[in-house]
């Protein structure tokens, strides 16, 4: 049965193509913006930022709770709550 399947839905392989190519996009896209090492990366900045005076404790605290949030969501999403 899986050689008849096969060969009467042929014509839908382009489409079953796209539609694997569409997922690999989405997987890398979610890899890359569920990447915990850019926020981390930040988050250091800020504390520089905040130590050389570029920057006021207020400022520093809105932006560390951005980013905090931000790692709180890629550590729900690499758990698979999202």
């Amino acid at each position: 049965m899986g050689l008849i399947t096969q060969i009467l839905t042929l014509p839908l392989a382009p489409v079953r193509g796209a539609v694997w190519v569409a997922e690999r996009i989405q997987e890398a896209a979610e890899q890359q913006y569920y990447d915990p090492a850019p926020v981390e990366r930040e988050l250091a900045e800020l504390e520089q930022a905040l130590l050389a005076g570029d920057i006021d404790e207020e400022t520093f605290d809105r932006r560390e709770d951005q980013l905090l949030d931000r790692l709180d969501e890629i550590k729900a999403w690499q758990r698979g709550d999202l």
